[in-house]
């Protein structure tokens, strides 16, 4: 294997979701400066859901027109459309236009959109173009998908975002003998660098995927990692005879038998129906929570532990995701017996987690350093174990042809979106969870 390819791979991965995931970690900083206030994230949940207008294209292309879309072109449009938002993101972020009478952070939700488009997409482009490497490069791809996380969460934190320093203030007087009530007072620190150069840190990781993306395109090192020279993205070329071929040609996987009847039309016919149709439900409940049910919820499970907890379990839980992609290069487990025992293991672990956010601010042992320690370890037992599925599912639907790797992304985005429109009226409209306060934490 080419220690070069396996670089380029990873940084072609940072640039699938490095964007928006770095635009939620400069909520804090972000927030105080523009007319929504708090209200921004239920926006931004609404726009990143609408931007799967993206993924659905280019999946209902590959079902009805299957080999007319070129992969490579889509993805240098979405890559340089990624920089060009994050880059003009520095800029514009603090615009506002009046609409209706009130002033409104327009450019901000349509760069946001773009920036959603492009991540989205990706999870139907970048996916199936590792189809042309061996199978041991997917596996650094999601490391770098999961470094696009880790990433801005740890720049974030070199600037100081969300930094709470608890002081002494008065906050109220006691009614009986006018005397005052001494309190500790949240006093949120100010950032060590703006936005805007976070912004542009944003676009200089964009550009760092273009440049990935070009020379696994070019480099002629990279070149010789193909398993098959006649593969080209999914588009159909003068030796390519049939779609037919493309898709169901064997892979070489030793946990394969290598003559084995068909068990089905999907992909290489190793899979029944029935287990294909399991591993994408899973796939869907995995990225559900992952991406959206349970993120929608760290700061009610976390803060009432403390900031400290709060800020431990978001940055250990972002190094667990490439750490899971790291473990799988070394035991690849494809058991769907495996699987399934992992996924609920992870899910109940993902369950205790909620039931802290529900019962926020006056979760089990707050006032207890072991409470802390356990919210921390769940959300990294959590990211870890789901991440691990996701990359063994992966590695299972790459081995069944491009086509199993553009559902694949389709089944992540309908995932992550079946979680939003579950998460979205339960926080943000019905107001279903209580925020703890990082330096007052009252429970009888």
């Amino acid at each position: 294997m080419s220690l070069l390819t396996h670089l380029l791979a990873c940084l072609f991965g940072i640039g699938s979701w490095v964007s928006i995931n770095g635009l939620w970690v400069e909520l804090p900083l972000i927030v105080p400066q523009i007319p929504e206030g708090w209200y921004l994230p239920s926006y931004l949940s609404v726009l990143i859901q609408m931007a799967n207008i993206g993924p659905l294209s280019i999946t209902l292309m590959h079902r009805f027109r299957p080999g007319a879309l070129n992969e490579t072109a889509v993805i240098y449009v979405i890559v340089g459309l990624g920089t060009l938002a994050s880059f003009l993101l520095g800029f514009l972020w603090k615009e506002t236009v009046v609409v209706a009478g009130a002033p409104r952070s327009v450019a901000l939700f349509v760069l946001t959109f773009f920036l959603a488009a492009v991540d989205c997409t990706s999870s139907v482009t970048f996916l199936p173009f590792m189809m042309r490497f061996k199978p041991q490069y997917l596996t650094t791809y999601f490391i770098g998908e999961g470094v696009s996380g880790l990433l801005p969460a740890l720049v974030a934190l070199t600037q100081g975002v969300g930094v709470v320093h608890c002081m002494n203030g008065t906050q109220s007087l006691n009614t009986s003998n006018s005397t005052p009530v001494y309190e500790l007072l949240a006093n949120y620190q100010p950032a060590n660098f703006s936005a805007e150069v976070f912004f542009f840190f944003l676009s200089a990781m964009m550009l760092v995927c273009l440049a990935a993306f070009l020379l696994l395109n070019y480099h002629p090192a990279v070149a010789r990692e193909h398993p098959n020279g006649r593969y080209t993205n999914g588009v159909k070329n003068k030796v390519q005879k049939s779609r037919k071929w493309a898709e169901q040609r064997p892979m070489m996987d030793p946990y394969r038998p290598a003559n084995q009847n068909r068990r089905s039309s999907f992909g290489t016919g190793s899979y029944s129906w029935m287990q294909v149709i399991y591993i994408f439900v899973i796939l869907a409940w995995v990225n559900a929570l992952t991406n959206t049910v349970l993120p929608s919820v760290q700061s009610y499970s976390c803060l009432p532990y403390g900031n400290n907890a709060y800020h431990l379990s978001a940055t250990l839980a972002a190094v667990s995701n490439p750490l899971a992609c790291f473990i799988a290069m070394f035991a690849q487990i494809r058991s769907l017996v495996f699987m399934g025992a992992l996924t609920v293991m992870g899910s109940g672990v993902g369950a205790y987690i909620m039931s802290m956010a529900v019962l926020s601010p006056c979760p089990l042992l707050v006032n207890e350093a072991s409470g802390a320690a356990i919210i921390v370890l769940a959300w990294v037992v959590f990211i870890l174990s789901l991440s691990y599925v996701k990359v063994i599912i992966g590695l299972i639907l790459r081995d069944e042809g491009h086509s199993a790797l553009v559902w694949c992304g389709a089944v992540v985005q309908l995932g992550s979106l079946l979680g939003a429109v579950t998460m979205f009226p339960l926080v943000s409209v019905y107001g279903y969870f209580s925020s703890g306060d990082p330096c007052n934490t009252k429970c009888p």
